[in-house]
């Protein structure tokens, strides 16, 4: 399965991001792939209001993203806040940080587990965590979904491997700072190795990198998406800025790593 992972730079303009996610959506189609995979806080990004946009999988901004990948006929997957607490997104509720995955035969969404609170940014303050993990079947292949502060936390990918994901993705807007852009790197191979499947880490290219200086501690994302595969070596991989970047999923390359290395049968539960 050819898949392409968007590394776009969105903004506060929730028009404007759909006609960016459009955009590449179509390069990605135009290029072969059957998934196209967009980041975190592609609706709006970080650092701006989200209760005011906030809005629930049928509506405007999500019936879009239905649409485009309809008439392309690719499934995407995209970030996008929701409704928490509160129910309605009017000022004083939360929201919640969702994934939408649409496409043909595709209907699913995932709600971030790890709210970050790390690094001077308290997610929780705005942000409510989903409970459950998901995956999503598409070309035949399972995917596992998750969200950019869940990339520390090796327990859900095993999840989402036990549950059959070859292939989990986690889009990302990641916070800047000394190391970080090498601790994404390391733990998007980290995370494959643990599970043995293929890590699709896409994340928020750098806004610095085109002449936008990030304001407040809000994590408006530092680039380096890449597609690992189940031994950890990386397959494809951009820099900071923008771009688009392909990559093939071969499930037998998944059995082979788990022939070699059965991490996910010699496992063991501990209390």
């Amino acid at each position: 399965m050819r898949v392409a992972l968007a590394q776009v730079i969105t903004g506060r303009d929730l028009a404007g991001n759909l006609s960016l996610l459009e955009d590449y959506a179509r390069r990605a189609k135009d290029g072969g792939a059957e998934l196209v995979v967009f980041p975190e806080a592609t609706m709006r990004a970080f650092g701006n209001s989200l209760v005011d946009i906030a809005e629930p999988l049928d509506g405007p901004w999500a019936t879009r993203v239905r649409e485009i990948a309809a008439e392309l006929h690719i499934v995407i997957v995209a970030g996008m806040f929701t409704p928490g607490t509160g129910g309605t997104g009017t000022a004083g509720s939360k929201v919640r940080n969702t994934l939408i995955a649409t496409g043909p035969d595709v209907d699913a969404s995932y709600d971030k587990i790890h709210l970050f609170d790390a690094f001077g940014f308290a997610e929780s303050d705005t942000v409510d965590p989903g409970t459950e993990p998901v995956t999503f079947e598409a070309g035949g292949l399972t995917f596992g979904l998750a969200t950019c502060y869940d990339i520390r936390f090796p327990a859900l990918f095993t999840a989402n491997a036990l549950r059959g994901a070859v292939a989990n993705i986690v889009c990302a807007s990641w916070g800047s700072g000394p190391g970080k852009a090498e601790q994404w790197q390391l733990l998007a191979r980290a995370r494959a190795v643990d599970t043995t499947t293929f890590v699709l880490a896409c994340g928020q290219g750098d806004p610095v990198t085109q002449g936008i200086e990030p304001k407040g501690a809000a994590p408006t994302g530092v680039g380096y998406s890449a597609v690992v595969s189940p031994l950890g070596q990386v397959l494809e991989a951009l820099d900071a800025e923008p771009g688009l970047l392909f990559a093939e999923l071969d499930p037998a390359v998944v059995e082979e790593a788990r022939t070699k290395l059965p991490v996910l049968a010699n496992r063991r539960e501990f209390q």
